[in-house]
């Protein structure tokens, strides 16, 4: 997922914990927190683990980073040390994704005879179209088929405005332009903004149909002859556009680990092992913290520690757990939008036929000690899980939610028809924060958490396979929209329309005949260029209403009906 798709995730994210705080808050009170003989040891492992995850020296664990590499090396050798050996011969399973856009070399911004500096003078805007256009206008003077020339700001105070969202203002208004004809835009400071815009290759904004540039103020006084009274032109100004904007990408890497017990099914374990880094892209919650280092000891070293302890325990229980082969997962990505886990599916060909189930951590390390509130999610996606979420041990509190579909890996999990439990230990004022640090991890409390799990695995390896059911998708993180198509997006995909990643049963996309992997290139009216025109496009629907939806499947362009539901 772009950083679009990494909000949505964030947002959801967000909600659920909401939900759960507010929950927790008019539970019952739960019976005293027995915990029995405290587990020392274990604490202490998870301890070690957090720490140096949570570290300054992994640097946030982001993505694609050294110190994602870093932690990657740390898991790996904390599963050599266990005698864990690596799933299909290799511990490290790297994934490629496109990250934001760069300006390419090709690019040049040509005002009469003057090439501008792309430095310091102009720049194109990162949803520009990557053609070339010829022009000759006269600044603020909109003629149908020619290049347009507009000031970004309707006067001083507009320029010296620091809440000013230039970006989105180009954006809008250049859409606007090009429906009314415009073959490309130069915007233009005709104020000296003390905020002027920088390029943002990590923006939300889809590409559009013509090049768009902005030039800064001292280019346009330099370039842009004036009458010297008005500060207008006094004649045209020839004008060429030629734009190169290229997408960049990253390599994230997933650590697997795999006891093969020669059985029928696999279980899969797993957490997700990467965080915000210094809030490079742009999903911090705290307040002008790039360049801080975002620690994420609860998110999600804690899931991490937990799992590489539930590893440990599993290989010692080795013969009395061997009903099912186990495999141990760290994902990268999941803060930009479940990218690890989705690869994961994909290139290792997880499917429903061989695994029994999946369980997932992602935030453990905050178990409240006045409420003792565990969430746990996946429970609607088998009737297996009621025997463990009916009566909840005297130890905690449950918050159920019973969809298959979350803020967190154990969805692309469930898309392929697995059975899936989550685990979270619920929100604190930390979350997506510098402040998220090892020393305010509640180990006892986590140990806990993971003696119910390896009892949940214990009891499992004792059963046969789960029967999968489907859920309704919860309503956590939910756009508020008059409809819903009923899809899961893949947020990582960025060639043009949105990708279909999930379909639900019994709503308007399944019904229509959309399957997972088709490309939706216009709904109604609306031509989908991606996640915020397919959103658009969605917000001019009532439920009742009937449209057409074109999609791509393998190559091929396909008009579906579609109703959406009442």
């Amino acid at each position: 997922m772009r950083k679009f798709g990494a909000q949505f995730l964030y947002n959801m994210r967000l909600r659920l914990f909401v939900i759960c705080f507010f929950l927790s808050l008019f539970c019952a009170q739960s019976p005293d927190f027995a915990k029995g003989k405290p587990d020392n040891k274990m604490a202490e492992r998870l301890k070690a683990d957090i720490y140096f995850l949570a570290s300054d020296s992994l640097e946030g664990r982001r993505t694609g980073s050294e110190g994602e590499r870093k932690a990657g090396d740390y898991i790996e050798k904390r599963y050599r040390d266990i005698g864990i050996g690596p799933y299909n011969e290799t511990y490290r399973h790297p994934f490629n994704f496109i990250y934001g856009k760069e300006i390419a070399g090709a690019t040049q911004i040509k005002l009469g005879n003057n090439t501008l500096n792309l430095k310091d003078e102009a720049f194109p805007l990162p949803f520009s179209a990557s053609k070339r256009v010829l022009g000759e206008v006269l600044p603020d003077v909109m003629e149908q088929g020619n290049v347009w020339m507009i000031n970004l700001y309707a006067d001083k105070d507009e320029a010296n405005n620091a809440h000013f969202d230039a970006e989105k203002s180009m954006f809008d208004r250049s859409r606007e332009a090009q429906k009314n004809g415009a073959t490309g835009i130069v915007f233009y400071d005709g104020f000296g903004s003390k905020w002027p815009p920088a390029f943002n290759g990590l923006t939300d904004n889809e590409f559009i149909d013509i090049p768009v540039v902005f030039i800064t103020h001292d280019a346009y006084k330099k370039y842009v002859p004036d009458d010297g009274d008005t500060n207008k032109p006094k004649s045209n100004i020839p004008v060429e556009l030629a734009v190169s904007i290229k997408k960049t990408d990253r390599t994230g890497t997933n650590i697997a680990a795999y006891i093969d017990n020669k059985a029928p099914y696999t279980v899969i374990l797993g957490a997700h092992y990467d965080h915000l880094g210094r809030g490079e892209d742009g999903n911090s919650m705290a307040a002008n913290s790039k360049g801080q280092i975002h620690h994420g000891a609860d998110d999600n070293a804690s899931g991490t520690a937990a799992l590489l302890e539930i590893a440990a325990w599993v290989k010692k229980n080795n013969k009395k757990l061997h009903h099912y082969n186990y495999m141990f997962v760290n994902f990268s990505g999941e803060e930009l939008g479940l990218l690890g886990s989705k690869n994961f599916v994909k290139n290792e060909k997880i499917d429903s036929v061989q695994t029994a189930y999946m369980l997932n951590m992602d935030m453990v390390g905050r178990l409240n000690d006045s409420t003792h509130v565990l969430t746990i999610g996946g429970v609607g996606t088998s009737p297996a899980w009621a025997e463990f979420t009916n009566k909840p041990p005297k130890q905690f509190k449950f918050n159920i939610d019973s969809s298959g579909i979350g803020p967190s890996d154990h969805t692309s999990f469930y898309h392929e028809g697995i059975p899936v439990l989550f685990f979270f230990t619920g929100t604190h004022k930390d979350y997506h924060k510098p402040s998220d640090l090892a020393e305010h991890i509640n180990y006892a409390g986590e140990v806990e958490v993971i003696k119910y799990e390896e009892e949940v695995i214990k009891k499992m390896d004792k059963s046969p396979k789960p029967k999968f059911t489907v859920t309704k998708q919860s309503t956590v993180g939910k756009v508020n929209f008059k409809v819903t198509l009923g899809i899961m997006p893949d947020y990582s995909y960025q060639d043009g329309g949105v990708r279909v990643d999930g379909v639900s049963e019994n709503r308007p996309a399944k019904n229509a005949g959309i399957k997972e992997g088709d490309i939706i290139i216009q709904l109604g009216d609306v031509k989908v260029q991606g996640m915020q025109s397919y959103m658009e496009a969605l917000s001019k629907f009532r439920a009742g209403d009937k449209t057409n939806v074109i999609i791509m499947r393998t190559g091929q362009k396909m008009v579906l009906p579609l109703e959406f539901l009442k």
